[in-house]
């Protein structure tokens, strides 16, 4: 058995780099792994996708597709192509909290956090180094009144 790992379009995943190089070798049909991948994560159209190709002995696969990373779904979510080049000085867009508790629950089985509460701190993280405000305010603000009790996180 063998494994690949690649990141790929969400829904467009082609048969050039990186997945063709990757799979190539492997002998498998490649138009047919890519069909695969494509409806695998038709549902994250624009978004950078981690997918696992599971290859067995007898050149049968399987596809795992996991969530994108939580930059791509906090540009998803507010509509931006990238993050600040000028973090702290420089902020790309603005994002609402139920907002960042939908991604943070998307990611909860994936980040090291033990609650909501915390991932989302996690995900304001994120937002602060991509030049994100949270309604307005810096993350750190709101990670701030998280802790104090200011902004409720109902786990």
């Amino acid at each position: 058995m063998q494994m690949v790992e690649v990141l790929v379009p969400g829904g467009k995943a082609s048969p050039g780099p990186p997945l063709g190089p990757a799979i190539g070798p492997l002998g498998l049909n490649v138009k047919d792994v890519v069909d695969r991948i494509n409806n695998a994560t038709k549902d994250y159209d624009g978004l950078s996708v981690p997918v696992k190709i599971i290859v067995q002995d007898d050149r049968s696969f399987d596809v795992e597709v996991g969530v994108p990373p939580v930059s791509a779904l906090v540009k998803k979510e507010i509509g931006i192509e990238k993050g600040s080049t000028k973090t702290g000085r420089e902020y790309v867009g603005d994002i609402k909290i139920d907002q960042i508790i939908k991604i943070a629950k998307i990611k909860q089985n994936e980040i090291l956090s033990y609650s909501l509460k915390s991932a989302v701190k996690e995900i304001l993280g994120t937002c602060t180094t991509m030049g994100v405000t949270v309604e307005g305010k810096p993350p750190k603000e709101i990670q701030r009144e998280i802790d104090e009790g200011k902004v409720e996180i109902a786990e």
